[in-house]
């Protein structure tokens, strides 16, 4: 991939025309109208009156929330692949690929299984599921085998660690990019990479290709992101409107407590990570990264967001072939924010069935967690099909009793994908780190200014 000056110090005009000499500060592009932050909130603002006042309208709103994120499950593949393979083979150094993605798994299984933990402490301490008293024998369960094959669609999860590991080998080349899943890409991605690096001046055609079709992949995700305000307006809109404002009534306690839980591991937990490691603060990032959270939010889906948290992360100083191959690795493998959904969420059913659960029931179901969760993708209602595996797995909890959470799961999701969004920017930052692959005194200087960091972002948006 070509290499450029560092753009924080050199702006393009928005005419296109560069700067003059004299210039003493980084400019941002110019802007029409309001930015895309502030229209996804009045969209998302939008989508929860209509629901509200009319329901049976903003039910129909549901599919531009699901053809946004249908454009952008599009694009995703590719751009794994290219930046990834890309990412590969610009180290040069096979061994600094391994010990890369070594120490970036290595972080991951530590965070989850710190996220594992979390929710269940908290689960024990809340208890939201006590005084419920229901009967698993006396729950429809139509509803949910309704519920777990339309999330289940196109998703297709093997059984087992074994089932696990066998999964992520595409049954064809091309099959990879049809099949949604991205593990599957990854390793095409990994292997491709590889060859380019071991093949040297030979494969540099190939890499100035892919460098080319990144660039390509990341304009047309800047027209697609201009239509995020509809997508978010949609799938806000139906879910006010299909389950209302007063369905959370019942399970209020739950929400309340995951939602504090999130809150907690990305302040407190990842907050400490971030300080403690690197000296940076969390809410500086997140107001750096105000724009994909929105986004994220408003489309319950971490990878809404994935192309422009990459471009983020390199605007940080974070070196790309770094940041390329963490990313796409992190949302299969680094999922905190569903780790602590399924804890908490089948503590709640086992509390709320009257299940009482010994510590070895406790810790066979956090041992299986940390193996189910990993094949959880960064999408809406993965985290519902892979509780009912774990608990399917367990056998301590009826799997029947997850239909008590029907209602809710949807609301829930947001938490869920913002938790992963923030974990995979901090763990690509800290490999970086670990890597001696971040400009850390430029991160502190953009996550100041965060209009430093945005105009790499713009140029990708808008075009060079």
């Amino acid at each position: 991939m070509s290499t450029s000056p560092e753009r924080t110090a050199e702006p393009v005009k928005s005419d296109g025309s560069a700067p003059s000499n004299d210039a003493k500060e980084p400019v941002s592009p110019a802007k029409k109208g309001p930015g895309l932050y502030l229209q996804v909130l009045v969209a998302i603002a939008l989508g929860v009156l209509l629901g509200w006042r009319a329901p049976t309208v903003a039910q129909e709103m549901k599919p531009l929330g699901d053809v946004f994120v249908k454009l952008i499950k599009m694009l995703i593949a590719p751009i794994v692949f290219c930046t990834v393979a890309a990412g590969i083979a610009g180290m040069g150094d096979l061994k600094k690929v391994g010990r890369v993605g070594a120490k970036a798994l290595l972080y991951f299984e530590v965070m989850t299984t710190i996220a594992l933990v979390v929710g269940l402490g908290v689960v024990h301490l809340a208890r939201p599921g006590s005084g419920l008293h229901a009967n698993a024998a006396s729950l429809d369960t139509k509803s949910l085998d309704a519920t777990l094959a339309a999330a289940s669609a196109g998703h297709p999860k093997a059984e087992g660690f074994v089932g696990h590991l066998t999964a992520i080998v595409p049954e064809s080349f091309f099959g990879a990019f049809t099949s949604g899943e991205v593990l599957q890409v990854l390793l095409l991605g990994v292997l491709t990479g590889m060859a380019l690096a071991s093949m040297g001046a030979k494969g540099k055609p190939m890499l100035d290709w892919l460098g080319h079709a990144t660039k390509v992949l990341f304009t047309i995700i800047g027209f697609v992101m201009r239509l995020a305000p509809i997508g978010a307006f949609g799938a806000m809109a139906f879910t006010i409107g299909k389950f209302g404002l007063g369905s959370l009534k019942n399970l209020f306690a739950l929400m309340i407590t995951f939602y504090a839980t999130a809150g907690f591991f990305v302040i407190v937990v990842l907050g400490a990570v971030l300080r403690g490691y690197l000296g940076l603060s969390i809410f500086k990032l997140l107001r750096y990264l105000k724009e994909e959270l929105v986004i994220v939010l408003g489309t319950s889906s971490s990878e809404s967001a994935l192309p422009r948290l990459m471009k983020r992360l390199e605007g940080l100083g974070a070196k790309p072939e770094v940041v390329r191959l963490v990313v796409p690795t992190g949302y299969s493998f680094n999922l905190d924010g569903t780790c602590i959904y399924l804890t908490l969420a089948a503590l709640f059913v086992a509390q709320a069935l009257d299940v009482k659960l010994s510590l070895k029931d406790e810790i066979s179901l956090l041992a299986v967690l940390l193996v189910t969760s990993k094949g959880a993708a960064g999408v809406t209602g993965s985290g519902f099909v892979t509780l009912a595996a774990t608990l399917a797995a367990t056998g301590s909890v009826p799997v029947a009793g997850i239909t008590l959470l029907l209602g809710v799961d949807r609301f829930m999701s947001e938490a869920r994908s913002l938790t992963n969004f923030v974990g995979n920017a901090v763990a690509t930052l800290v490999v970086a780190k670990w890597e001696n692959s971040l400009d850390l005194q430029r991160a502190k200087r953009v996550l100041d200014v965060p209009a430093l960091g945005a105009i790499a972002l713009e140029d990708d948006d808008h075009g060079p």
